[in-house]
């Protein structure tokens, strides 16, 4: 357990505050599009197909830069990583802004995934590996906050620039004319301009990780930047673990290593924990929660601010989890939420068999994202970037980080179908099943690491192999 006494809590809050731009982005970036799906299908006269694309192609583009992220923090580093996560989302903010057809739309759009799938991996990773332990959760956890604060962002921001645009007594000229009153939608990409360069700035002064500058035996830089955040006494005793783990375990491996030996057991908790916590069904709720209140016999406009309600529940109350993380541990989180979401899923499925139409169907909706909040949200960040040795953590989060994104995109590609087709009912009942399964993980699998370095967390898995090992020989 590490001592606070000498922490330069000054320069951790810099360092978190800037990883958690990246989630802010991440949050605004993917919530946008909201406020601006209608007025670009118009102008360009979209087809289906065309509007498919508009909506899907950020979601592509974070796949993509999911699977670029790991090797090139591993090669570069987290924070030339992080850089190039901020310049793709301030192109992609101005290139949305000002693009001259659709063609080009799309492609900025892409660029912005690439960023938000970069960001989604490295920045909680980054804040891990440089977060004191019995505090790591807790500042791991700012980083789903700061999501959950983008995309309530977003959905004011659009709001204001609507208003804006519709407001007579504002008098602009040029080309603010154009992107804040003729084609509004386009100051609704601009607005996001102003994160992504105050990340960009931000990113300058904080330091690269001190354990991959370890990986990389750069020990020294490693150690001036552990001693700037613990003090030189505790500095040493960290880089000392820091440097066993890195000798112990060589350099950064082939990814493809971590399915084997010791590693063989974090990595499949990290791929089904990150999974699972999108079968939940958290963003069919996010992403269609109008079209789900509707069902249930709401008006458009009661389901609109039924989803505004989902929004600010679902910022909250990860403050619950920021403060019970590093107190009560990931795992109670987990299974009380969890076990809470199971709960909340199967009563809003018997609801809606019971065709219930009115303000109950949406009570288990949001103690569903209460729940959710508190646990599968943020802990999965902390968790997939806490349980994997320095060697392979860059690949084996981003691998965890793709499992969740994959997810998303099953989710949000068929739940349209199977509410269609099955009912509300019998979608709601196998996200919970999912839950089920998760809570199982979660209790059965998944070991504490409240408190605990990464070296230890390390060497827990090795030990766990080795005692699996000697009982079977015995």
């Amino acid at each position: 357990m590490q001592k606070n006494s000498t922490l330069n809590t000054r320069f951790l809050i810099l360092i978190t505050l800037t990883a958690t731009l990246g989630g802010f982005l991440f949050g605004f970036d993917t919530a946008v599009i909201s406020g601006t799906i209608v007025f670009v299908k118009q102008q360009y006269n979209m087809d289906a197909l065309m509007e498919g694309w508009y909506v899907s192609s950020a979601l592509l583009g974070s796949i993509a830069g999911v699977a670029i992220s790991g090797k090139m923090g591993d090669r570069l580093g987290r924070k030339k990583v992080m850089l190039l996560s901020a310049f793709l989302f301030g192109i992609s903010a101005i290139g949305c802004a000002l693009a001259p057809s659709a063609f080009w739309l799309i492609v900025f759009r892409l660029l912005g995934g690439l960023g938000i799938g970069v960001a989604s991996v490295i920045c909680p990773m980054y804040i891990a590996e440089l977060a004191p332990s019995n505090v790591r959760g807790k500042l791991v956890t700012y980083y789903q906050l700061a999501i959950t604060i983008g995309i309530l962002a977003a959905y004011f921001s659009n709001a204001m620039i609507l208003s804006v645009a519709h407001n007579n007594e504002v008098i602009v000229t040029g080309w603010l004319q154009l992107i804040f009153h003729q084609e509004f939608w386009r100051g609704m990409f601009a607005a996001g301009i102003i994160p992504a360069l105050l990340f960009l700035f931000m990113i300058v002064f904080v330091p690269e990780s001190p354990r991959w500058l370890a990986m990389k035996q750069k020990t020294a830089e490693a150690q001036q930047i552990l001693t700037k955040i613990f003090g030189s006494s505790q500095a040493n005793t960290e880089l000392t673990g820091i440097l066993n783990s890195v000798e112990n375990a060589g350099n950064a491996k082939n990814i493809w290593t971590a399915f084997t030996g010791y590693l063989k057991k974090p990595i499949i908790i990290g791929i089904l924990l990150a999974a699972l916590s999108q079968f939940s069904g958290i963003n069919a709720i996010i992403y269609y929660g109008p079209s789900i209140l509707e069902k249930a016999g709401f008006k458009l406009s009661e389901a609109l601010g039924g989803q505004v309600t989902i929004g600010v529940v679902n910022m909250l109350f990860t403050f619950v989890a920021i403060y019970f993380i590093d107190k009560k541990g990931r795992k109670p989180l987990l299974l009380w939420g969890i076990g809470g979401a199971v709960i909340s899923l199967l009563l809003a499925a018997l609801l809606f068999a019971l065709n219930t139409t009115s303000f109950l169907v949406l009570i288990p909706i949001i103690l569903f994202i209460a729940c959710f909040a508190f646990s599968f949200g943020p802990v999965t960040w902390v968790v997939i970037s806490e349980i994997f040795p320095t060697n392979v953590r860059g690949g084996a989060v981003a691998i965890s980080t793709m499992s969740l994104w994959v997810a998303n995109w099953v989710v949000g590609q068929f739940f349209p179908v199977m509410l269609q087709s099955t009912g509300a009912s019998i979608t709601f009942l196998v996200f919970a099943l999912f839950s089920a399964y998760a809570f199982v993980l979660s209790w059965k699998k998944i070991p504490e690491t409240k408190g605990k370095t990464l070296e230890e967390i390390e060497h827990f898995w090795q030990n766990e192999t080795h005692q699996a090992a000697s009982l079977e020989k015995s």
